[in-house]
């Protein structure tokens, strides 16, 4: 069976509705063999995900690594791989130690240098081809410019898009977790895409104040990540993160009265949490971060899994969500 596919904004790039985050296999908070990162990236493949995102960021080059050996026998026409610029890996010869003060349980062999230069950008898309085996990248993203938003626009932008008129690359996006200054690189710039996480999920839709109906009106393509809020969405439970940090009763509270709601139409929370996006025209595909076959195989279970009209209903009508939200299936 092929793939379902939809374009990513306005370009000619084809992503899943699933997208597979390869922090994990680059060795967030806990280590991953080249095996099970292997098995992870094939098992994704055999449920039919087709859009593989990674960063240079993420375990100091190794998801990197790790995505392009796993993906080195499939057709190269068949997936698209996103990739990010903004930190410069720098050698570190006599560093020791590891980087899990950064979240990678991997050798310190490196530090992370910010740059949005223009020369930045082009060393960080070299750097990373090579690592990933690769001759072109179809997406990339500017990585967290929060701190460097000038330079971002002024010079990082800019260069990308010489590299897209050299065929270096497909589409241009940018990653955050904020969606104001994602906004305004929908208005000032002509990316493609952008990678929206945390702020348009079941318990935060600060996305829709601005951004994603500008999205839409532009055709700007959106990849919502941390579906889950980093975990709160997943599990609901004392003690559960949101946003990487314990999560406060409030949001605890609203979490747990969203998971009762989803049982009584027999649909598991992170069900609703993974489909919920998809009912705004704009998001073309959710990223769920992923390090194991068994990881990979729910991720596509759970985002298959019917959600009825009836549940979204019942989530407005109990103020779980807003009245005016748009939800999938449903007119708004």
């Amino acid at each position: 069976m092929t793939p379902q596919r939809a374009a990513l904004g306005r370009t000619d790039v084809q992503v899943t509705a699933l997208a597979f985050g390869a922090a994990g296999i680059g060795n967030l908070f806990t280590p991953v063999t080249d095996a099970e990162a292997e098995q992870a990236v094939h098992a994704a493949w055999e449920a039919g995900v087709r859009y593989f995102d990674t960063a240079p960021h993420y375990g100091l080059g190794l998801s990197e690594r790790r995505l392009g050996a796993a993906l080195r026998s499939r057709p190269r026409s068949e997936y698209v791989v996103s990739t990010k610029v903004g930190r410069i890996l720098v050698p570190a010869p006599e560093a020791t130690g590891d980087d899990l003060a950064n979240g990678f349980a991997v050798p310190a062999t490196h530090r992370r240098r910010w740059d949005f230069s223009a020369h930045g950008v082009r060393r960080s898309i070299e750097d990373s081809l090579q690592r990933l085996g690769l001759d072109r990248i179809d997406v990339v993203y500017l990585h967290d410019p929060d701190d460097h938003l000038d330079q971002a626009l002024e010079t990082a932008y800019p260069e990308l898009e010489r590299l897209r008129a050299e065929g270096v690359l497909g589409a241009i996006g940018v990653g955050m977790n904020q969606a104001a200054p994602l906004a305004r690189f929908v208005r000032e710039t002509d990316i493609d895409a952008v990678l929206l996480a945390g702020r348009y999920t079941l318990l935060d839709q600060g996305g829709l104040d601005e951004l994603l109906p500008l999205a839409a009106e532009r055709g700007v393509g959106v990849v919502v990540g941390g579906a889950f809020n980093s975990g709160l969405l997943a599990d609901p439970k004392p003690g559960a993160t949101f946003d990487y940090t314990t999560a406060s009763l409030d949001l605890l509270s609203r979490a747990l009265d969203l998971k009762a709601a989803c049982e009584r139409h027999a649909v598991p929370l992170r069900a609703a949490a993974l489909r919920f996006p998809f009912g705004h025209p704009a998001v073309a595909s959710v990223l769920v971060g992923t390090r194991s076959p068994a990881e990979a195989r729910d991720a596509a279970a759970v985002l298959a899994h019917p959600v009825p009209d009836a549940l979204w209903a019942e989530l407005k009508e109990r103020g779980l969500l807003p009245a005016d939200v748009p939800t999938p299936g449903a007119a708004g």
